[in-house]
C-alpha cells in the first residue's frame, strides 16, 4: 500500500513545473513564518530539500536574519540514524550525499531537548497529522528520541495532502501541517496512539 502511494505521489510531484514549485514554496514558507511557533523558536531544524520538495531556503535566510539557530539533518546511513547539526550557510559546509541529499559536512550533534521547532518533510500528509516518508524511517526514529520536545511541522504542497494514510505504531505524526493553501493543527491526546490525532483547522 505504502509503496503504491509513494510511486503515485512521486509521479504527481514530478509533473509540477519548476515555476509552480517556486511559487508554491514561497506561499508555504510565508505561511510557516507567520506561525507563533516559528516566531518564538530560537532553535529551528530545517530539511535541505531535494527536487519536488518545498524549498526551505527562504526559511533559513529569514531565520538567520532573526538570529535564530538553524539546524539541518545529517544522516549516518550505516547506523540508520539522523542527527541535527548547526549550519551557517546554504552554500558552505554542505555536501551532497546518498540519494542526492545535501547535509552538513562537519558539526557536533545539537542537543535534542534544545530544539524548538522541526520542519518535517514527507511525500504525503493526511488530515490526521500522519505523514508518508520515503521509506527510511529516519524522521520517525529521530522524533521519537527521549528528550524530544520540539513542535513538529509538516511542510508540503497542497497536492501532497490526502484524506487518510495507512499508519503503523512507529509512524510519528506532525502537530502542524502547512501548505501553500492551508494551515492545519493537530491535537495529540496523551491516551491516543501517535498516529491518531484529532485535527483542528486554522
Amino acid at each position: 500500500m505504502k509503496h503504491h502511494l509513494r510511486r503515485e505521489m512521486k509521479a504527481k510531484l514530478g509533473a509540477m513545473s519548476p515555476e509552480e514549485i517556486a511559487t508554491k514554496s514561497h506561499a508555504a514558507s510565508q505561511r510557516l513564518m507567520n506561525l507563533p511557533e516559528y516566531r518564538d523558536a530560537q532553535v529551528l531544524m530545517l530539511y535541505l530539500p531535494i527536487p519536488q520538495e518545498v524549498d526551505t531556503a527562504s526559511l533559513a535566510l529569514h531565520a538567520w536574519q532573526e538570529e535564530k539557530i538553524v539546524l539541518a539533518p545529517k544522516v549516518d546511513w550505516s547506523q540508520r540514524h539522523m542527527l541535527a547539526v548547526r549550519i551557517h550557510s546554504l552554500d558552505d559546509g554542505l555536501t551532497t550525499g546518498a540519494f542526492g541529499l545535501r547535509e552538513p559536512t562537519v558539526g557536533n550533534p545539537w542537543p535534542i531537548e534544545e530544539i524548538d521547532l522541526i520542519v518535517v518533510p514527507a511525500l504525503a500528509y493526511d488530515r490526521s497529522g500522519g505523514r508518508l516518508g520515503r521509506g527510511g524511517g529516519f524522521y520517525d526514529r529521530f522524533l521519537a528520541e527521549p528528550g524530544m520536545r520540539a513542535v513538529t511541522c509538516g511542510l508540503g504542497f497542497d497536492e501532497q495532502v490526502v484524506e487518510e494514510l495507512p499508519a503503523e505504531r512507529h509512524d510519528y505524526p506532525v502537530s502542524i501541517l502547512v501548505t501553500d493553501k492551508e494551515l492545519v493543527r493537530f491535537e495529540l491526546p496523551d491516551s491516543a496512539p501517535p498516529h491518531s490525532p484529532n485535527a483542528t483547522s486554522g
